[in-house]
């Protein structure tokens, strides 16, 4: 896609952009601890399944009560549309240990630091199953910052065909993301998009929806 024609699709859903992120921003405002950390299991979930999915698989398991006390081998019988669903039963099982049996307030620890770059860090060295993708997806969701990267496959692609990057990299390590956050941005800077919203224009290009 060209610059302009990104331009002219921002303008004609900017409105729908907007609302969306307001909507994320409630979430950090207003949300009671359970909802972030529901948030927080839907971006567990995501490597490699497909987003409405996962939160459908959420939602699914919030309504049995599993997420706060399902056993490890039942929850992984109820995620079986989620790709590697027994390593990803665990991490749930490990997340809700740390927050909610030992009763640590994950927006109280959020809070603790001055911007998404730290909160991200720590996310990533103290959540299992959470990389720089993921942990930025759910800083985005919960409305705590739209100024990180979500580099998923989809944000990537387009990235190539912008050139904002030469060719998409086999693997992410932490400094090949942080490298092609800080190109994202700058991209973001020269066409007038802030960087939250142009990963969800991105997305939308891709999906044809907006979505979480």
């Amino acid at each position: 896609m060209e610059r302009e024609k990104l331009k002219e699709k921002y303008s004609s859903i900017e409105d729908e952009i907007r609302s969306r992120i307001s909507e994320f921003k409630r979430i950090w405002e207003n949300g009671e601890e359970d909802e972030i950390f529901h948030e927080l299991i839907f971006c567990l979930f995501t490597p490699q399944s497909k987003a409405k999915v996962c939160w459908d698989t959420v939602e699914k398991l919030k309504d049995k009560g599993m997420i706060e006390g399902g056993e490890k081998n039942k929850i992984a019988e109820e995620i079986k549309r989620v790709r590697f669903r027994h390593n990803k039963a665990g991490y749930l099982v490990k997340a809700r240990e740390k927050f909610l049996d030992d009763d640590l307030s994950l927006k109280d620890k959020l809070k603790e630091f001055d911007d998404g770059k730290e909160a991200r860090e720590w996310i990533v060295d103290n959540i299992k199953g959470l990389g720089y993708k993921e942990s930025s997806h759910f800083l985005r969701n919960i409305g705590y910052t739209q100024d990180l990267a979500i580099l998923d496959r989809h944000i990537l692609k387009n990235l190539e065909e912008l050139g904002v990057i030469e060719q998409i990299p086999k693997t992410l390590t932490r400094k090949k993301y942080l490298d092609i956050e800080k190109k994202m941005k700058s991209f973001s800077d020269d066409v007038g998009i802030p960087l939250g919203h142009l990963d969800l224009l991105l997305w939308h290009e891709e999906t044809g929806h907006i979505f979480k």
